[in-house]
């Protein structure tokens, strides 16, 4: 299970991570290590891949306080991942370090199977920031069409 109050990452990740950031004088697309994971936990859920951690990332990046999610306004995604993996609004208890662990678990796991999806789309790429907005415009015109029915009414006339 995670560590209670801190959101880890994979050490198999930990440059990607890196790379997607500006910090250090970076050109990442990304201001924080925060940024990346919940970016990538949110592409992870969409493509629904959870894979587990593996070894743990010690340092750069280390593994990043829950308050510092909360602060940015990312601790929601963290919890609305843990309730609709479980179907359990229990998960959401704050007074209760297992339900906490469990949501942390869920969520490193989601931002652990983003970061592959990332790894494999940004392969050889340069400009970070280009092949990822590549890659949200492809997801918004894929999901666009499956939206759409194929209406015969149309051609009625």
């Amino acid at each position: 299970m995670a560590e209670t109050g801190r959101i880890r990452v994979a050490k198999d990740k930990a440059e990607l991570v890196k790379a997607l950031t500006s910090a250090d004088g970076g050109t990442g697309p990304f201001q924080t290590f925060a940024d990346v994971i919940v970016f990538a936990a949110a592409l992870g859920a969409k493509h629904k891949k959870r894979v587990p951690l593996g070894e743990i990332s010690k340092r750069e990046p280390a593994p990043i306080r829950l308050e510092y999610f909360a602060s940015m306004g990312h601790d929601w995604v963290i919890k609305l991942l843990g309730i609709t993996e479980t179907k359990d609004v229990k998960i959401l208890s704050l007074n209760q370090e297992e339900h906490e662990a469990k949501r942390n678990h869920i969520f490193e796991e989601y931002a652990n199977g983003g970061l592959e999806i990332l790894q494999s789309e940004l392969r050889g790429a340069v400009d970070y920031s280009e092949r990822i907005l590549l890659l949200l415009s492809y997801e918004r015109i894929n999901t666009e069409q499956q939206d759409e029915e194929f209406d015969l009414s149309r051609f009625l006339a």
